[in-house]
């Protein structure tokens, strides 16, 4: 099963973050790893969030939380057309 990370985004975006950290923590795919730091950022832990930049070799961006959500969300929607190019999207 793969992570819904629209789903886990738009929990993070409505305040949610018990929830999307729950669904998130489960996955260690790239977007999924992109998506916990953004979520420790957020919860103001730099240092958990640098170890989850770091899983996938990135670099920890230096933007504001807003553009960070925004750059993970063109993320998710181009994982979605590749997917779905591929065959392999549901």
């Amino acid at each position: 099963m793969e992570c819904d990370h629209t789903k886990v985004l738009d929990l993070a975006r409505e305040g949610s973050w018990d929830e999307a950290h729950k669904l998130v923590q489960q996955y260690s795919d790239e977007l999924s790893c992109l998506i916990h730091a953004y979520l420790h950022r957020v919860e103001g832990k730099i240092s958990n969030a640098k170890y989850w930049y770091n899983r996938v070799d990135v670099a920890m961006p230096n933007n504001s939380l807003e553009d960070e959500l925004n750059r993970l969300y063109k993320m998710t929607d181009k994982l979605k057309k590749d997917h779905s190019r591929s065959g392999s999207g549901s």
